[in-house]
């Protein structure tokens, strides 16, 4: 039987013949408010789809903020709402083609046997990237792995005819015409009464995956047409929404949980080590070091990372502890997020969040400042007698790929996205109960 990492509530209901003679209690009504939620559409990326575990697949979906938000609407008068479901039998698949993760015992000669994510299958399930749209549409959900901003409004979107990399096969999927068809006009296809608009994470997310050795930062001119051309078309047809701004990416799980300095070493070693790379700019000590890092502009081609610099999970931790990567060998630029990387991400962020509130205001919509309740989470937070935090594993609050959100993480977010509505909207759509929903599942 399976363990669930959070800590679980146990609710004892004393009954009594007294009960039957006690007026029945009546569930509070619900007040929607100005809200018309007839129709509720999600557009967003692969947060918003329920992608975890670095993959898309069945219970990640169930488990959305989109499809949260989505049942606590309908006790307010809130329709169906369709998700493009994968088979629940099927591993999944990420956007790197790899099977979702799972945490599993392994063996080896250094370190011997711990816990660490890995792939349940060998490889993804590709045969879910076949058109569903006919068999399950139309959808209400239009969350895309890895889809920016721009993407929201490209016409052909999910057309294979585009070529390797001009389309998105989790769009082809779910597309009314793979040819024509955008994740806007589908949206607007529903006539929607209400919409959620959580996008811009991939705009910077993307490269800083790769440490800024592959995709490029959507310019901030980009992203502010495409935020503009979004809210446009939606709010000419349903003047109701949601927006949410972009979290700090570098405050992820996925950049935090290998320290910069993690290299702890004796004076022994460390002499050795000096000698070693003698000639370049990296330099040691007894203690904390930060690790060897290459880097084209410093002499002899390689240095020590520094405060603020991030070492990615990416970054083979065998490798680390057992074959000197980091210490003996430098970690290549892929595995590493420079000050100069890191800081051009967090200025794109800064931006693109400043477009996303002045947008919701203009149009009169509610805003969630997502990146603010991140930044909350770091520290750890209680709710409802469960700790959360962003730590990775055992924070609750992040998948095993320290990028995508747990169930209890959904959950979480969708309260988020509750209170600013119900706010907004003179609402009282109640929360969902975090109580239901689990971390990371231990074998």
């Amino acid at each position: 039987m399976k363990k669930i990492f959070t800590r679980t509530l146990y609710i004892a209901v004393a009954l009594s013949i007294a009960v039957a003679c006690k007026p029945k209690l009546e569930t509070p009504s619900v007040d929607k408010g100005s809200l018309n939620l007839t129709t509720y559409v999600a557009i967003g990326n692969s947060i918003t789809a329920g992608y975890a575990d670095n993959a898309l697949y069945r219970k990640g979906q169930e488990n959305s903020y989109a499809k949260l938000l989505a049942e606590q609407f309908q006790l307010a008068g809130g329709g169906a709402f369709k998700i493009p479901y994968v088979d629940p039998n099927s591993v999944g698949i990420g956007s790197t083609g790899g099977a979702r993760l799972a945490l599993t015992y392994v063996t080896d000669a250094c370190q011997g046997t711990y816990l660490t994510p890995r792939p349940v299958a060998g490889s993804g399930d590709a045969t879910i990237f076949g058109s569903v749209y006919s068999s399950q549409g139309p959808f209400n959900s239009f969350g895309v792995p890895g889809a920016k901003s721009f993407h929201v409004p490209f016409a052909g979107y999910g057309n294979p005819g585009n070529g390797a990399g001009n389309f998105n096969p989790f769009f082809t999927r779910m597309a009314a015409n793979p040819t024509t068809s955008s994740m806007l006009t589908d949206a607007l296809a529903r006539n929607p009464t209400f919409f959620s608009l959580f996008i811009g994470n991939n705009d910077v997310l993307l490269y800083a995956l790769s440490g800024g050795a592959q995709d490029a930062i959507t310019p901030t001119g980009t992203f502010d047409a495409s935020i503009d051309a979004i809210l446009n078309a939606l709010t000419a047809t349903s003047p109701q929404g949601v927006v949410a701004n972009v979290p700090d990416i570098t405050s992820l799980p996925y950049f935090t949980t290998v320290p910069y300095n993690a290299l702890v070493i004796d004076a022994t070693t460390a002499a050795n080590l000096n000698a070693l790379h003698s000639g370049s700019d990296a330099s040691f000590h007894a203690g904390a070091n930060g690790f060897l890092i290459a880097d084209a502009s410093a002499t002899g081609g390689k240095r020590n990372a520094v405060e603020g610099e991030f070492i990615l999970l990416s970054t083979p931790q065998n490798d680390i502890k057992c074959a000197g990567l980091g210490s003996q060998t430098a970690m290549p630029t892929q595995y590493v997020l420079t000050l100069t990387e890191a800081n051009e991400i967090k200025s794109k962020t800064n931006a693109y969040n400043a477009k996303l509130k002045a947008a919701a205001e203009a149009k009169g919509l509610a805003f969630v400042d997502a990146n603010a309740f991140l930044k909350s989470a770091i520290k750890g937070l209680t709710f409802d007698g469960i700790n959360v935090s962003t730590t990775f594993v055992s924070g609750g609050a992040f998948s095993l790929d320290g990028v995508h959100l747990t169930p209890l993480g959904n959950a979480l977010l969708a309260n988020e996205f509750i209170r600013s509505i119900n706010s907004k909207y003179g609402s009282t759509i109640p929360q969902v109960d975090v109580t239901k929903y689990h971390g990371v599942v231990f074998p």
